[in-house]
């Protein structure tokens, strides 16, 4: 893949009352409107500032890719702010549109079941073509939204990533193939000296997993039927919820 320009990195000195994390949606539409109604109920019966924060990988692997990016475009209902995150998904999905071609990696890694979401179900082998169908399919607010999803969030006391955080290195200086690909075996030095809890997706889990300073929200919604999100309060308690 070509070298991507670095996404922004947003700080917050303030923190919200309630934050709503969700793991990958992976083109679970279905889930994902289910889980924010989930979602909205609870953050109903709460005062105060409330986020959600989606944790990347919206595209690739589940059926309706394209509807959840533009489920994600719309605007949030009632009195809560949305923010959406970087996935190693959207990352590979933009350089295929970048520099189209049917041996593209995204094509084995998720990115057939997206082109076919956007009514793209045979890719032609000239590049020219592919370019045409690509530019007429996907709408230019689509590429325009994963091509500006930062690569973190931060409010004192809590880092959300897609992937995670290499150990040691301060969060202004964190490079995207960490943040958006790192494994946990990699991060090479443990995180239990961080003074902010990890909150990441990328890497399946049976359930909802706190370890070593990171809380993994990931629980493979297009394989397992469950996507995962969790509350964290101001306070850090911490409950999860999932939509099946």
């Amino acid at each position: 893949m070509s070298a991507p320009e670095m996404r922004r990195k947003l700080f917050s000195h303030d923190r919200p009352d309630i934050v709503y994390a969700i793991g990958d949606v992976h083109g679970c539409f279905d889930l994902l409107l289910a889980l924010q109604r989930k979602i909205l109920d609870d953050a109903a019966q709460h005062h105060g500032s409330k986020w959600i924060v989606m944790l990347g990988d919206y595209v690739d692997r589940g059926p309706k890719s394209s509807s959840v990016i533009h489920e994600l475009l719309k605007p949030m209902t009632g009195d809560i702010e949305r923010f959406c995150l970087a996935g190693n998904h959207e990352a590979t999905m933009l350089d295929f549109l970048r520099n189209p071609r049917r041996d593209h990696l995204w094509l084995e890694f998720g990115g057939v079941e997206t082109l076919r979401s956007y009514g793209i179900s045979e890719i032609p082998h000239d590049t020219r073509k592919l370019n045409a169908l690509l530019q007429e399919a996907i709408p230019g607010d689509h590429i325009a939204f994963i091509s500006a999803l930062p690569s973190l969030l931060a409010v004192p006391g809590l880092c959300f990533v897609h992937a995670g955080v290499l150990n040691g290195v301060p969060l202004q200086r964190q490079d995207d193939k960490h943040l958006l690909w790192i494994r946990p075996k990699e991060q090479t030095n443990p995180g239990a000296d961080n003074l902010f809890l990890t909150v990441h997706g990328h890497t399946p889990v049976r359930t909802v997993s706190l370890t070593d300073n990171r809380l993994n929200v990931d629980t493979g919604a297009f394989m397992t039927g469950r996507l995962s999100a969790v509350r964290i309060t101001r306070q850090g308690d911490i409950t999860v919820m999932h939509a099946e």
